[in-house]
């Protein structure tokens, strides 16, 4: 059995952004001119009448304050109000891949390996472009990679549960090196017509890549995080919701075919279900939740990882210890974590443990214990 460690993080940012005032802005448009549309009917009590937003609800339900996006116009066109991905033909690159080549090479340079040595690529994303062929193989393709990939999808836990299935290939020989990558498209699903949602997701893209830390320590690269110990569970919920998939052209009227969630009773049963498997974690490890230097939670929403934090703290913890970045990339899917983990960890000693935690729907949670080589 060998030791899986990750020996460096990718992170690719897209151009554009979108402020919450702008997103409201458009928003209220939206809102007046469909008000406008059913005023007789509205009148009647037909209809209810759609109610305004403000950047201010969105900061204080969210901690969100803006987002990146691969495609900003279309989504503030009232007319429009979804990103426009003109459709590629067969032979071109899938908009997924395209980003995942610029996070993993980010990742590989970092790394300092090439990638004809990884043999083992894995995109673990919320949602794929198309069912086949799969994204990872064209990725793999692209860049070069020998070995064998696949895609995989645990929703907002894709992350985690990538690094494990990574981290269990290498343990056992069948891989080397991965290269685990989080494309997150979560515009192309969001329904910004509305008000309860519009604002939760950005497009970003993760890479991360996994190797034996004896390959690492023998090219003397140090800057890696051993994965200690591994902590996953499902439990079935309707609560989060994503209806898209291949049997809708059979429905003679589909609907609901874009992220939904019901936001209360997720914070309310996700949050105790997450503290509970990270403070397993971290006692099954006979550690103390101070033992932890850093927490790299899931990006989803500042309320619920201020309430987590607490549970398994008993403190809110500071910046440097639980970093959030969800107010710059707001709720960027599986890659939320890896963003708060790339961005916050070079503070970390050699020895000192991390715990890197995603959670969403299924419901479905994954938490890594890491250590500072």
């Amino acid at each position: 059995m060998f030791t899986a460690v990750i020996s460096a993080t990718g992170l690719f940012t897209p151009s554009e952004t979108i402020s919450n005032q702008e997103l409201v802005e458009s928003y209220n448009l939206y809102v007046e001119e469909t008000n406008f549309a059913n005023r007789a009917l509205i009148s009647s009590g037909d209809v209810e009448a759609l109610q305004p937003s403000s950047a201010q609800f969105i900061e204080k339900a969210s901690g969100i304050k803006s987002r990146f996006v691969l495609q900003k116009q279309d989504i503030l066109n009232t007319q429009k109000m979804a990103p426009q991905f003109p459709v590629r033909h067969d032979q071109a690159m899938s908009k997924m891949c395209e980003m995942a080549i610029k996070a993993a090479t980010g990742a590989i340079n970092n790394a300092g390996i090439t990638a004809e040595e990884i043999d083992l690529v894995i995109v673990a994303a919320s949602n794929t472009e198309r069912a086949y062929p799969a994204i990872a193989i064209e990725l793999q393709a692209a860049l070069g990679c020998g070995g064998y990939g696949f895609d995989m999808n645990v929703a907002c836990s894709s992350a985690t549960f990538g690094i494990k299935t990574a981290s269990d290939a290498i343990r056992c020989g069948t891989a080397e090196k991965v290269l685990m990558v989080n494309p997150e498209i979560c515009s192309g699903h969001l329904n910004f017509r509305d008000r309860d949602c519009h604002f939760i997701f950005g497009d970003v893209c993760t890479a991360v890549i996994l190797e034996r830390e004896s390959d690492v320590i023998a090219r003397e690269h140090l800057d890696f995080l051993r994965i200690e110990d591994f902590k996953l569970i499902t439990q079935y919920s309707n609560n989060i919701r994503n209806n898209f998939g291949f049997l809708n052209r059979t429905a003679e009227n589909p609907q609901d075919l874009l992220f939904k969630q019901q936001g209360r009773k997720v914070f309310k049963e996700v949050v105790p279900m997450v503290a509970e498997l990270i403070s397993n974690l971290i006692a099954d490890n006979k550690l103390l939740p101070e033992d932890i230097a850093s927490f790299w939670l899931h990006q989803a929403n500042l309320n619920m990882n201020h309430l987590i934090s607490k549970k398994i703290l008993g403190y809110l913890p500071d910046e440097k210890k639980a970093p959030i970045v969800l107010d710059t990339y707001a709720n960027t899917s599986s890659a939320g974590s890896i963003i708060a983990m790339h961005l916050h960890r070079s503070h970390l000693l050699s020895g000192e443990l991390g715990i890197l935690c995603s959670f969403g729907a299924g419901y479905s949670a994954g938490a890594i214990l890491l250590k500072k080589g």
